[in-house]
């Protein structure tokens, strides 16, 4: 057995020590005061309800889906084990989630905390605690696969073509129970923290006229855990599932070289196999390398020095890949393509340059996202300024903000595609999508900060600490929003190709040459495909709008029915812009009196149930309906079928993604304060009450359904490049 197998499993150990290092390193700084304390354990209490109540579901659904995996298994082309490969592809997507909340509930008190003496200190601890979460997420990934393909490889042996398919093919369980896991997490957290956040918006915001986060809103604790089980356990579980499947389709794909001569003598035939797992192993290394990157002075731009530590690793990984390339693959050989029937010549050099358009992509897409929902650009400003009349402006603005945003990034994925296709065929389309993920480490760190400082803002808001506090927490949030942005970017366009490479390892293990458009069962498939994203976004928004109702009338229950949390209302309408040392005795009584009567726990119940039996049906959908499809309709009517959901749905997740980020940033800006025609507009303004409209419109799209739809697409290529071996 090739040596280079032993060592590709120790990549996922280092990450998992660098991650316990950081975790603990994050648990040894000084939480603040006891109020600071209290409120840090209600959110991590509350987010560790949530998983519980979900893992406790799932873990039925996985259980159920392994028996099947492993009773309908073909024999010879793949095994009863392959449901042990779908219980590990699912444990490890649930134990990244859960490391991930661990840490991001720890860092959020803590970063509050030195907030209130600097503003590098605090990113410093933000930072750390999204980087357990973004080497908690590429250890897992590479330890899970790679020790996986060791111990498969042993056990079958990989002597021959079929012996190396039936390995991937096994293997490919371990991608589905990832996806399996991701979907659910994204969708449940997607409602849990809209429902929330929705809540506490429109009764606090609007109907209340109190601040963000304030500790009389009963929804804020709930809104705050909506931050880590959505942005957090939702975002890293997403992204897990594409860095795996990206993996495994390039294995699939590059099993077809198995056997050419020029091969041989290259890690015994096995180079292109390996050749994934390589990169993201190396990935890992210069992502801990990036992560060093990431310091800011105080007074410093938070912005720079994330950008120093995600683009340093991308460049340098650019020069490791140029190295890895040369080492692992043929100078040139001639491929005989298996689904196009064609014959050209590959190099070693395009392989690279093929993985190098992917990882370019990914951050031109980001960068574009960027663009269009960043603060301070023109298409922010466009829905800013048609918040002036109403919010029915607004909501015309971000929809076409939302809609015009799609044709830049689907224009670099289709040139990327080609440039790719025509550098390495099939296989250079997968290297392109491991190239845009290998460094997934610092790039989910980057991500998970943003969620980390909103929780760090809130909890400086709800402790009353002094307003320098919360301005430090929210220049750091600031900055988060936009890195959450490029994140979700990052995760449509690593979507799109990872789709694009496991329809083509669908292809090629159902043995389909061609997909003929023109055939009636392909053109129905095509149409359904369509869609599917269409209905599982109804399914989502729909299942936000009934959560948030629930949340919106226990919130107007608690101002109506507490007695306290109605008077302090009161007070704070009477002192409306007034200091609060400047109040009068009895009304500092009175507002002293509310402290702790909001019921923060039914709020959270609330969010909670909701999320859990919402979750179920939009994520059942991903699974069922290609299994449906491919048993009766057959593996052509399947691959139109993918091909449908593929290009919809990543239309509708850079649509949705977009234009619910573009709300969100119209609204903060209107809060920071902006002058329009010689007007200035702030909190409280007829401008923000219908950017707040917007924001809540544009919540369920950018953080539920939006995101959701990548996931969508990959779990369904995932489950078809499964039963592939069943309906050839």
């Amino acid at each position: 057995m090739e040596s280079i197998i032993y060592i590709i499993p120790l990549f996922g150990v280092i990450a998992l020590i660098y991650t316990f290092w950081k975790a603990s390193w994050v648990s040894k700084q000084e939480v603040g005061t006891e109020k600071m304390h209290k409120i840090s354990e209600h959110i991590a209490e509350g987010a560790m309800s949530f998983l519980k109540a979900e893992y406790k579901v799932l873990s039925i659904f996985v259980v159920c889906v392994a028996i099947l995996l492993a009773v309908s298994a073909n024999p010879v082309e793949s095994s009863p084990i392959i449901g042990v490969s779908f219980l590990v592809g699912a444990l490890c997507s649930a134990l990244a989630g859960f490391i991930g909340m661990k840490a991001a509930t720890k860092a959020n008190v803590r970063t509050t905390n030195k907030a209130r003496t600097s503003l590098g200190k605090a990113l410093e601890i933000a930072f750390a605690g999204g980087s357990v979460m973004g080497m908690g997420v590429v250890g897992l990934g590479v330890l899970g696969l790679g020790a996986l393909f060791l111990i498969y490889s042993n056990v079958f042996g990989v002597n021959s073509l079929s012996d190396l398919n039936r390995v991937i093919t096994i293997i490919t369980g371990f991608s589905f129970g990832a996806s399996s896991i991701a979907l659910f997490a994204r969708v449940g957290g997607g409602i849990y923290t809209k429902a929330a956040d929705v809540g506490a918006d429109l009764v606090g915001k609007v109907e209340a006229g109190i601040p963000e986060d304030h500790p009389l809103n009963p929804a804020t604790i709930a809104d705050n855990v909506g931050d880590n089980v959505g942005d957090v356990a939702g975002m890293g579980a997403d992204l897990f599932e594409s860095y795996v499947g990206s993996i495994i389709g390039t294995m699939v794909l590059g099993a077809a070289f198995f056997g050419y001569p020029e091969f041989a003598n290259k890690f015994n035939g096995l180079s292109a196999v390996l050749l994934p797992l390589v990169i993201a192993g190396v990935g890992i290394i210069l992502s801990i390398v990036g992560t060093f990157f990431v310091r800011v002075k105080e007074g410093g731009d938070p912005q720079r020095a994330l950008n120093m530590g995600e683009f340093g690793s991308s460049g340098i990984m650019i020069i490791a890949l140029y190295f890895i390339i040369k080492w692992m693959m043929p100078e040139t050989w001639t491929h005989e393509d298996p689904l196009y029937g064609i014959t050209y010549t590959i190099t070693s050099t395009g392989i690279f340059l093929a993985t190098v358009i992917g990882l370019v992509a990914g951050v031109l897409i980001g960068i574009l996202t960027e663009y269009y929902t960043g603060q301070g650009k023109k298409p922010v400003n466009d829905i800013v300024r048609q918040s002036l009349t109403g919010s029915a402006t607004n909501i015309i603005a971000g929809l076409g903000n939302g809609l015009s945003s799609t044709a830049m990034p689907l224009i670099i994925l289709a040139i990327s595609i080609i440039g790719a296709f025509h550098f390495g065929g099939l296989y250079g389309i997968a290297i392109a999508a491991v190239g845009m993920l290998s460094n997934t480490g610092i790039q989910l760190a980057v991500d998970a900060y943003g969620p980390i400082s909103d929780n760090a803002g809130g909890i400086a808001e709800m402790s009353e600490l002094p307003k320098e506090v919360r301005q430090r927490t929210d220049k750091l949030d600031a900055v988060g929003n936009t890195t959450a942005a490029i994140g979700k970017g990052f995760a449509i366009g690593s979507a799109a190709l990872t789709a694009l490479a496991l329809f083509g390892a669908f292809m090629t293990a159902a043995n389909i040459s061609t997909i003929d458009i023109s055939k009636a069962v392909v053109m129905a498939g095509l149409f359904l495909g369509g869609m599917l994203p269409f209905l599982f976004s109804s399914m989502a928004m729909k299942a936000v709008g009934k959560a948030a109702m629930a949340m919106i009338e226990e919130v107007r229950r608690q101002f109506k029915d507490i007695p306290e949390l109605t008077n302090a209302l009161k007070v704070m309408k009477k002192n409306d812009g007034k200091e609060q040392k400047t109040w009068s005795d009895e009304d500092k009584k009175i507002f002293e009196d509310a402290d702790g009567k909001a019921e923060y726990g039914k709020c959270v119940e609330i969010s909670t149930k909701a999320a859990i039996r919402q979750m179920l049906i939009p994520g059942l959908l991903a699974v069922v309906a290609p299994v449906i499809i491919g048993f009766f309709g057959g593996p052509e009517m399947l691959g139109g079928l993918l091909a449908g959901v593929t290009v919809t749905g990543v239309l509708m997740a850079i649509f949705q993604s977009n234009a619910g980020g573009a709300w969100d940033n119209a609204k903060k800006t209107i809060e920071e304060g902006v002058e329009i025609n010689g007007v200035k507009y702030g909190k409280g303004s007829e401008p923000h009450k219908a950017a707040v409209v917007g924001d809540t419109v544009g919540d369920p799209f950018k953080d539920t359904s939006g995101p959701s739809l990548n996931i969508l697409i990959k779990l369904m290529a995932v489950v078809s490049l499964v039963i592939a071996p069943l309906i050839k």
